[in-house]
């Protein structure tokens, strides 16, 4: 009988905080700008420089600690990470080793029905690195220290999953539970979220973990599923062949879907960690604790509750929309404007979904005003305009965010509801179609259709199909 194998697998997830500043000095963080133009000499490791720490920093640390049920450490410091690269101004880093500032937590994960809680070993705080552009027309490697110094959260977890379904699901709660309390954006293709992948194999029922290896930096949900895939599947075919699994550093090349190794991995003694002598310990008091415990905003567990709750809306919408931040403060300001949420549902799943899909863009880049849709909603409900319009509407104001109202007025689409001006127009299309009126008379229902079509047309789409085949009927008696 073919052996059962088991994959192990655990995750050290870095996230880039969204403080406005670096973790030591006051150079901007945001994402972009020309090389080493956020830099000072702080951040590029100048002699004689001293690092100040970001206060926001501890905080947001602080806040993802807690949001993930991990104990704080009251009193913690910065260690020293020696190490030599080119992208690495100081040569060396300022982390966390010997006391994170949080430790021994979980999220719960859900994939299909069945739960289970993926245990944090730790989190630390440290600075990012800068960035290394190989430039293969040079055939050179070129350095860009913007985001040296920028202020990271690692999160490590214990080797509690099993399979890609379950990494997934462990790195959308976190994205989702950090994305809300605001302390990042957790964007993957800008780097703001990375996640390395320690992975083994073991036959089913051994109680030893097998040699771990461990994937570095891939930036995207899809790319760590299929490394995880590709990982495992190179593994198993090793210990079947009765070859031996070496324990280092791999890179995932996506493109080619495999990987291949860059460095045995060493253990941390050779970073010669030692406590970083510019930076005094930090001391967190209960109250500050409280304080940040008390400033945590409504996650998504507890929003998804009160949706079905307090809106009626169907747990599908609510999932969607509570999927992405950005979707639901969109959500709760348009409904708080026009009190019809679940108009304000369908539409964010409609259309919205829709046009995303279309543009290639996130939730997070959508750029309307909650105002302008309630505006919409408002207008559709009334029967202002018709659907057909309203979906026209809602491309301008997906687009360029225009507002209805005006929009409406300007280009003459409210609906018409001159009784007069439409008898005539329904009068004018029966003594046109005679073939569609004796088709319908004749007991064929589809050609009223047509009657309907047409008139829509003669009233420029500005009429209420319903109202139209209500009045056709009744005309065509």
């Amino acid at each position: 009988m073919a052996k059962q194998y088991e994959t192990v697998i655990g995750l050290e997830v870095h996230v880039e905080l969204a403080t406005k500043t670096k973790i030591f000095c006051g150079c901007s963080t945001e994402f972009g700008g020309a090389p080493n133009t956020h830099t000072c000499p702080v951040c590029t490791g100048m002699p004689g420089s001293l690092p100040v720490l970001n206060k926001q920093v501890v905080e947001y640390a602080m806040a993802v600690g807690l949001a993930t049920n991990c104990k704080i450490t009251q009193v913690c410091k910065f260690d020293r990470k020696n190490y030599f690269y080119p992208d690495n101004p100081q040569n060396y880093q300022i982390s966390q080793l010997y006391l994170p500032i949080a430790r021994d937590g979980y999220v719960e994960i859900e994939v299909g029905d069945v739960k289970k809680q993926v245990r944090i070993h730790e989190m630390h705080m440290e600075e990012d690195a800068g960035k290394l552009i190989h430039d293969e027309w040079d055939d050179s490697s070129l350095v860009d220290y913007n985001r040296s110094g920028v202020p990271l959260i690692e999160i490590v977890s214990e080797p509690d999953m099993r399979s890609s379904d379950e990494v997934i699901a462990y790195l959308e709660k976190l994205r989702l539970i950090i994305q809300y309390l605001g302390a990042s954006d957790c964007k993957l293709q800008e780097g703001s979220m990375r996640a390395d992948v320690n992975l083994s194999v073991r036959e089913v029922g051994a109680a030893e973990f097998g040699t771990r290896t461990e994937m570095k930096n891939i930036n995207s949900f899809k790319a760590i599923a299929r490394a995880i895939e590709g990982e495992r599947a190179r593994q198993i075919e090793l210990i079947e062949e009765g070859r031996q699994v070496i324990q280092e550093t791999r890179r995932w090349d996506d493109n080619k879907e495999s990987s291949y190794a860059m460095r045995s991995k060493e253990d941390a003694q050779d970073y010669r960690y030692f406590p970083e002598p510019d930076l005094v310990p930090i001391v967190i008091s209960d109250d500050w604790i409280a304080k940040i415990k008390s400033q945590e905003p409504e996650l998504r567990t507890e929003k998804l509750e009160r949706y079905k709750n307090e809106f009626a809306i169907p747990q599908y919408d609510a999932e969607i929309i509570t999927a992405s931040k950005t979707m639901a403060d969109l959500f709760e300001a348009t409904t708080a404007i026009c009190k019809k949420p679940k108009k304000v549902a369908n539409w964010l799943m409609g259309e919205t979904l829709r046009l995303m899909k279309e543009h290639a863009i996130e939730a997070d880049d959508l750029k309307f005003s909650p105002e302008n849709l309630a505006k919409l909603v408002l207008l559709a409900d009334a029967g202002d305009i018709n659907s057909s319009v309203a979906k026209e509407v809602f491309e301008k104001i997906f687009t360029d965010d225009i507002d209805p109202d005006q929009y409406v007025e300007e280009k003459g689409l409210k609906t018409v509801n001159d009784d007069g001006a439409l008898k005539s127009a329904i009068e004018t299309v029966i003594a046109n179609n005679q073939k569609a009126v004796d088709e319908y008379k004749g007991g064929k229902e589809k050609a009223i259709g047509a009657l309907v079509g047409q008139t829509m047309k003669a009233m420029q789409g500005k009429a209420n199909p319903a109202k139209v085949n209500e009045m056709l009927r009744e005309m065509l008696k």
